[in-house]
């Protein structure tokens, strides 16, 4: 079963995205900052980040590219409604991450996170 590690500020969204993650097979561990989820991250390995850009103490892209410092191997997948400005030519953000954007149908995302742990 693979681990992913869900970072969403949003309360509602991030239960939806448990319970689809959890029902598809994953085991699914989530936090509402990006601090509380790189501070896990260090504690131990997942197969998958999968993080909300926009989030109080610390953003997406900052923790995504502190969980590749720590797992150069881990997959980073954004869900996001502010992709096309957040991750610009000049963003720091790992350049392998996938990008979903804010609404995305739940099937969407499982097929996608099944694609990236496939790869």
């Amino acid at each position: 079963m693979s681990k992913i590690l869900l970072a969403e500020d949003d309360t509602d969204m991030r239960r939806f995205l448990v319970k689809a993650l959890q029902n598809a097979g994953f085991d699914v561990t989530s936090y509402d900052n990006g601090l509380s989820a790189y501070q896990r991250l260090r504690e131990e390995p997942f197969e998958l980040l999968l993080t909300d850009i926009v989030m109080p103490e610390m953003d997406g892209i900052e923790l995504a590219r502190r969980a590749a410092e720590l797992d150069p191997d881990i997959k980073i997948m954004f869900i996001t409604g502010f992709a096309a400005v957040a991750l610009n030519a000049d963003s720091t953000a790992p350049k392998q991450a996938k990008v979903l954007s804010k609404p995305v149908h739940l099937r969407d995302l499982v097929n996608e996170v099944h694609k990236m742990l496939a790869a």
